[in-house]
């Protein structure tokens, strides 16, 4: 896209955004990505390129073989505690203080966006970061600090303190439903919004993708950065063609312009 049109539309969209009431955020794995953090599948690499990752990403995969999956997100624990916040996260910081409380919803399980300064983060796939108890005998979810508890790491994961069964990382795995909680803050915010900015996302994976089409059809102007097509495009009021870490600030600098 020219250069020209680029800027017109990110003028447009800050025209936008600048007068609206209910500004709400949607990010996906691209923003993650830019930081260094691969994406789900492509993390599997190395010594994981024998496995499918949809494979080491369910609770019956866990309960067969928990040393396995726990030693999976063990890697890929590694992978994201050396990425720091991009620009873009930096930016949506910097916007939801033009915008106090702004939700901003995310899928991605890493917290670059609270080390960037965001405060009213939901995750709906929940925190790579926590664990939790496989069974959440205090509560759901029941989370376990890993730290405290002293156990032989080449054996698997750690056990449970309350009820002595396996502890798992505190994230959404494939057949599992969404964080009651998280999945109603995130259709409430959608549902009240003016504005959706829908980030780095490819709109394919549910119940995610569907948020932005609950707050088209509640008549929010929908925004979406993102350097390639998306499921979203289609339904997107302003596409801005590029990485978030390049468009966000470039949105954020039209603000004040």
């Amino acid at each position: 896209m020219h250069d020209d049109t680029q800027a017109a539309r990110i003028q447009q969209a800050a025209e936008r955004l600048r007068n609206s009431h209910k500004p709400v955020v949607l990010t996906g794995a691209g923003v993650s990505k830019e930081s260094g953090v691969p994406t789900f599948r492509d993390a599997v690499d190395g010594l994981w390129a024998q496995y499918d990752p949809s494979q080491l990403a369910t609770p019956t995969a866990f309960m067969n073989n928990p040393k396995l999956v726990w030693d999976w997100y063990e890697y890929r624990r590694s992978l994201t505690s050396t990425a720091s916040p991009n620009l873009g996260h930096r930016a949506l910081a910097d916007l939801e203080r033009r915008f106090p409380h702004l939700p901003l919803i995310t899928q991605n399980v890493d917290d670059l966006h609270e080390q960037a300064g965001s405060t009213n983060v939901i995750h709906l796939h929940g925190n790579i970061a926590q664990n939790k108890c496989f069974f959440n005998c205090q509560g759901d979810p029941t989370l376990i600090d890993v730290s405290t508890v002293v156990w032989d790491k080449e054996n698997g994961p750690p056990t449970c303190p309350h009820c002595g069964r396996w502890v798992r990382p505190n994230v959404v795995w494939f057949g599992e439903i969404l964080p009651a909680d998280q999945l109603q803050a995130a259709t409430i915010a959608s549902r009240q919004a003016d504005i959706m900015l829908v980030v780095g996302t490819s709109g394919l994976v549910t119940p995610a993708a569907s948020l932005p089409g609950i707050a088209r059809s509640a008549g929010a102007f929908i925004i979406e950065i993102n350097p390639d097509y998306s499921a979203i495009t289609r339904i997107a009021d302003i596409k801005l063609d590029g990485p978030s870490g390049e468009i966000m600030p470039r949105l954020l600098a039209a603000l004040d312009t």
